[in-house]
């Protein structure tokens, strides 16, 4: 080719896109510093009205349930946390509904679970939360309580289905389970022993956990994660003490080496420098061991489709896959027994990862059943309302 017939050619083609930036093409460009995420954590009061301690009293003694509550009209939904969570796990979602909705939430950490006190927090049998629920309502409501619908996530799913299917609320409005069904949770108990074990045992800060929990996958929002992990997490008050076990850092145990040396007390004392200064970085740890919970396991999950199918009010199941449906679950929505909405790309708290969504999924839900009316211009995003 001819160098005419190249200068032809070259004329006929496209000019190139700008740059970015001003640069030529060809150019490196230097980016600048990116931005770092802030993994901070927030107030719960930035997403709730208000936070209550509500005393249980019964014939043994006392309990104390934390609650976190928002709105002041409308049916009340009553949020149950999976096993680990807290009440504030339902953060954003809160501001989510009462944007959408006109309701009443009330948020529970359930016994064992963020900052409620019991006299026997090792007791988590379906049966005794499922009795929490119902005395902590009583407390609230009297003998005269308003319409409500249980919202459960996980292990608070299971418990709402207890709770329901012993007909333990009077008012009890309908029920919606997020994430569990008994096929897929009784399949998975057998690895979560491992899954417990591959968890980090403490963290140097309160941030270090939510970087965590969003980094590994176990909350995908980092604004849900920032909110609701100080209720998974505690201080560690006794990282401090001669006989607590030394701390993981990055799930490996450092052990301890005995060392011989002529200046043995020099050894010794900067040995005991280390220590401080592993325990001063390690301040914060679970709230909850819940590989001790395994004993209860069985009992919250086994049966527990048919107890579901069986509670006589509209039911709703919010899932993370089509693949979690077992087979008495998947007979009763092809009956039309109730109504199920699966979730894309969200994890295992689906109510974290995609509050809106699932905000617009109940919204919906309260609406098609005419429990309550919406407010904000909100319509119905799904066929059939």
């Amino acid at each position: 080719m001819s160098s005419l017939e190249k200068q032809l050619q070259m004329s006929r083609l496209p000019s190139r896109p700008p740059v970015p930036g001003g640069g030529q093409p060809g150019t490196k460009m230097r980016m600048g510093p990116g931005r770092k995420r802030d993994f901070s954590p927030v107030p719960w009061s930035q997403y709730f009205e208000t936070m209550d301690d509500i005393v249980v009293e019964n014939e043994t003694g006392k309990d104390t349930f934390r609650i976190y509550r928002s709105g002041s009209e409308g049916p009340v939904l009553l949020l149950l946390h999976g096993g680990g969570h807290s009440a504030l796990s339902w953060a954003v979602f809160t501001t989510a509904i009462i944007s959408r909705v006109q309701c009443r939430i009330v948020a529970l950490d359930l016994r064992a679970h963020g900052e409620t006190k019991v006299r026997d927090p090792e007791d988590l049998s379906a049966e005794t939360m499922s009795k929490d629920i119902q005395n902590v309502v009583e407390a609230l409501y009297g003998d005269i309580a308003p319409p409500i619908m249980l919202i459960g996530h996980s292990m608070g799913g299971a418990i709402a289905v207890h709770t329901a299917a012993a007909n333990l609320l009077s008012s009890l409005l309908g029920l919606c389970m997020i994430d569990v069904v008994e096929g897929t949770a009784m399949d998975a108990l057998n690895s979560m022993q491992n899954f417990l074990r591959s968890r980090p045992k403490t963290f140097k800060s309160l941030e270090n956990a939510i970087e965590w929990s969003v980094k590994s996958g176990q909350i995908r929002n980092l604004e849900s994660a920032r909110v609701s992990m100080a209720g998974q997490v505690k201080m560690c008050e006794e990282a401090c003490s001669p006989t607590a076990p030394k701390p993981i850092v990055e799930g490996i145990i450092e052990e301890e080496e005995e060392e011989e040396s002529e200046e043995g007390h020099t050894c010794n004392k900067k040995k005991k420098q280390d220590d401080t200064e592993i325990k001063k970085e390690h301040q914060y740890t679970w709230r909850i061991d819940l590989s001790h919970t395994e004993k209860y396991w069985d009992g919250w999950f086994r049966g527990l489709s048919n107890l579901f199918l069986s509670v006589p009010v509209p039911k709703q199941l919010l899932l993370a896959g089509v693949d979690r449906l077992d087979k008495d679950l998947t007979i009763g929505q092809m009956q039309g027994k109730f109504q199920m909405q699966v979730l894309p790309q969200v994890g295992h708290a689906v109510h974290e990862d995609a509050p809106d969504k699932v905000a617009e999924a109940v919204a919906t839900f309260l609406i098609r059943h005419r429990f309550t009316e919406p407010v904000g211009g909100f319509q119905c995003v799904f066929p059939g309302c």
